[in-house]
């Protein structure tokens, strides 16, 4: 702020200020008397000071002379963009426009029209999406694509591809909405059936398709949700009466042992170790095998004749042993409490002696019969190894460390058991390119560690004979 300097004023111009302010404030006259007594005071003054004085004078009659600006105080309005356009309205607004929800700023700019660049529509929400190609997709999915190249992709046929999208359409299927157009179908099932067969990383499967890579991720569990929750009752379910006499002529056949209605395995599928209790996955033969920390969780099945799960069991940690995860599954509680009754299990080394399930002898030093028996045996068992061994083959994610949450971990294996049965069921011959080396390390089961029933050994050493001695080994049940 600067500060100006003004001369002091003598008795006369002293006595005139006196004068004028008592004239102004008695007398109360117009404006313009005012101003021309102040000239008329002005022209009679002809000192040589005069002209301070007439500088002040004139600064005073400038400020009577100014009016006082009215403000136009006016209510917001919406429409920013013609208020913009049409400064002379009003003053611009210099604060910036109040904030909407994107809703509340949708609904307003369709009830507008939806106009561009007019000057008559309200704001626009622009909507910026990603253009992915999708050549591969649409090759795969037109009548080009060859049926067996179509296999190697998804392991399946384009006949058991298409039956599955037609069970899973109502589940599947979501609305178009204002946005965007809904992922048909197909191109849902065909993203998780990929992610599955080949196990590729999320952003090579958002490549394929042209999806977002949290969108492929999204579909994978989606689809997997729908096939346990539709196909799942449909092709995994414990076989009836008919189906059950079927499955274990098919087993004698094999063995020469009655009454055997499935094969039972347990195997490891490595995980990421938990944040929560990762003592409880930690997988000590894995990791001993490796020389590396190894974390799994377990999947058991049992299998029919043909390689079909008829019963699983998924999410238990790896430290768990075989006998265990089989003493707290639910196939063991149907058994205690008779609902499965004169029927055999066949397991391996790993599992123990039970009223219902057959495992071979691990003592040394075997005699003929008992010899034969764990021939016998050993072949019902390898159907169920083998059978997993497909799962695996076929289903690549399930060969290497799953990247896929603990917790929706079990929905995934379940769906990749029931595709298995779907594939089993409609005759799709594995490539055997695909062919993977299953190897679980199994912990032998004491002699007299784990049969319920003192009869179990006896049972057991009586079908042992019979296969030896007989052309029935009979079913040595009483």
């Amino acid at each position: 702020m600067e500060i100006s300097s003004i001369p002091f004023l003598n008795q006369e111009e002293y006595s005139y200020f006196y004068s004028f302010f008592q004239e102004f404030d008695t007398n109360n006259t117009a404006i313009d008397d005012i101003q021309t007594n102040k000239r008329r005071k002005i022209n009679e003054t002809t000192t040589g000071d005069s002209s301070s004085l007439k500088e002040i004078l004139d600064t005073i009659s400038f400020m009577d002379e100014q009016e006082i600006p009215d403000f136009d105080f006016q209510m917001p309005n919406l429409d920013f963009g013609s208020e913009m356009a049409e400064p002379e309205r009003g003053r611009i607004r210099k604060t910036p426009p109040p904030k909407f929800d994107a809703t509340v700023t949708e609904e307003w700019s369709s009830s507008q029209g939806g106009g561009g660049g007019g000057g008559g529509g309200g704001p626009q929400r622009r909507l910026w999406v990603k253009e992915r190609s999708k050549g591969w997709w649409d090759y795969y999915n037109s009548d080009e694509c060859p049926d067996e190249e179509f296999k190697k992709a998804f392991r399946m046929s384009k006949s058991t591809f298409n039956m599955i999208c037609d069970e899973l359409d109502a589940a599947v299927t979501k609305k178009d909405t204002m946005l965007r157009m809904a992922i048909p179908v197909r191109q849902r099932v065909a993203v998780c059936l990929y992610r599955l067969a080949t196990g590729d990383p999320l952003r090579t499967v958002s490549s394929r398709f042209g999806l977002g890579i949290s969108t492929c991720h999204k579909l994978v569990l989606e689809v997997c949700a729908a096939i346990r929750n539709v196909l799942m009752p449909k092709f995994l379910q414990w076989p009836d009466d008919e189906r059950l006499e079927e499955i274990q002529t098919e087993f004698q056949s094999i063995s020469g042992i009655s009454n055997i209605s499935g094969s039972i395995y347990t195997t490891h599928i490595s995980i990421i170790a938990p944040k929560v209790t990762p003592a409880a996955y930690f997988n000590k033969k894995h990791t001993e095998r490796n020389q590396k920390p190894s974390y799994s969780t377990t999947v058991q099945g049992v299998v029919d004749s043909r390689g079909v799960f008829t019963d699983i069991c998924i999410g238990y940690p790896g430290s768990m042993s075989d006998d265990k995860i089989l003493e707290k599954s639910a196939i063991s509680q149907r058994f205690n409490i008779g609902y499965l009754k004169n029927i055999w299990i066949v397991g391996n080394s790993g599992y123990p002696l039970l009223d219902w399930l057959l495992v071979p002898y691990t003592h040394q030093h075997h005699t003929w019969s008992q010899h034969s028996f764990n021939e016998k045996i050993g072949d019902v068992q390898k159907t169920a190894k083998d059978a997993f061994m497909r799962l695996k083959g076929r289903w690549t994610c399930l060969q290497k460390r799953t990247e896929v949450k603990l917790q929706d971990l079990p929905v995934v294996l379940g769906a990749c058991c029931v595709l298995h049965n779907i594939c089993e069921m409609n005759g799709e011959a594995m490539d055997p390119d695909l062919s993977f080396d299953l190897f679980d390390d199994e912990i032998v089961v004491a002699e007299n560690g784990g049969g319920k029933s003192g009869n179990a050994v006896q049972t057991r050493d009586t079908i042992a004979h019979n296969l030896l001695h007989c052309s029935n080994g009979g079913s040595g049940f009483r």
